[in-house]
């Protein structure tokens, strides 16, 4: 009898070329697939709640996959996917799932976390997690700006180009600027963002925008007419890979199961 579960995925996404399954490369479908099919015998289609992208990580992404059969429990599932994945990526949890359960279809919002070192001495052991930026920044200028992000706008001054939408209108519901307890001795912050959706590159490409009103070149109002302008090149410029997360995905309330990051695995300082 078949058997959908859900499943919830980190990984450091250094090494791969994203998650979507790419020919001769090294992806997190890919490897989550073939650890499939090595401990279970079977071919199973691994899909995440969201493609991201080359370099870009994940704490809290959340997948659906459906088996021809599989009569142990969903932990016995997931240890033995995991015996068969590299350190870089680890299943955190499996759900059974209603048959039906479709990772995309059925999410509601994601929420990413982008991770920044302003300034101060450089880590080479945060290389791989964090955008270090090179100046200062005015943190209050950036929470009021971050603050202009929130609502239901057409984000097409944020969205890159490469992956046309039906519609470039989201609904952001919370954008923070979070320095660190510590931060001016280790000049980290980071920035979270919520929606019911993104699109191509938003998350960065905001952090970029919100970089520039942080180093002064532009005052927090400047992101009302960035809105408005509708046109990618008048936004601030697209943040690297590395400092990103998806830290997690939300499901509609009574959707078995509830699905959210295993909370025994920690994040970083801001």
């Amino acid at each position: 009898m078949p058997r959908t579960f859900a499943l919830t995925i980190a990984y450091d996404g250094t090494d791969y070329c994203g998650w979507q399954v790419q020919p001769q490369q090294p992806t997190i479908q890919g490897t989550l697939q073939q650890a499939i099919k090595k401990s279970t015998g079977q071919v199973v289609t691994v899909t995440g709640s969201g493609r991201t992208d080359a370099g870009v990580h994940a704490y809290g992404q959340v997948a659906s996959c459906r088996f021809p059969w599989w009569t142990a429990t969903a932990e016995a599932l997931g240890k033995a996917i995991n015996s068969r994945l590299p350190d870089s990526v680890v299943i955190t949890r499996v759900q059974d799932a209603p048959l039906d359960f479709h990772a995309i279809r059925d999410s509601i919002g994601k929420r990413y976390r982008y991770q920044i070192q302003a300034r101060h001495q450089r880590n080479p052991f945060e290389r791989r997690h964090r955008w270090r930026i090179r100046r200062t920044v005015d943190l209050d200028a950036m929470r009021l700006a971050a603050q202009r992000i929130i609502g239901n706008y057409d984000f097409s001054s944020f969205e890159s180009a490469g992956a046309p939408r039906k519609s470039s209108v989201r609904d952001v519901r919370d954008c923070q600027v979070i320095p660190a307890d510590d931060f001016d001795r280790t000049g980290h912050l980071a920035i979270e963002v919520e929606a019911n959706g993104f699109l191509y590159n938003m998350v960065r490409n905001i952090v970029g925008t919100l970089v520039e009103v942080g180093y002064g070149k532009q005052p927090p109002q400047w992101i009302d007419e960035v809105l408005a302008q509708q046109n990618r090149i008048y936004a601030g410029p697209t943040a690297p890979p590395q400092g990103l997360f998806l830290k997690e995905v939300y499901y509609r309330p009574g959707l078995e199961p509830t699905i959210t990051p295993d909370r025994h695995l920690p994040l970083t300082n801001p």
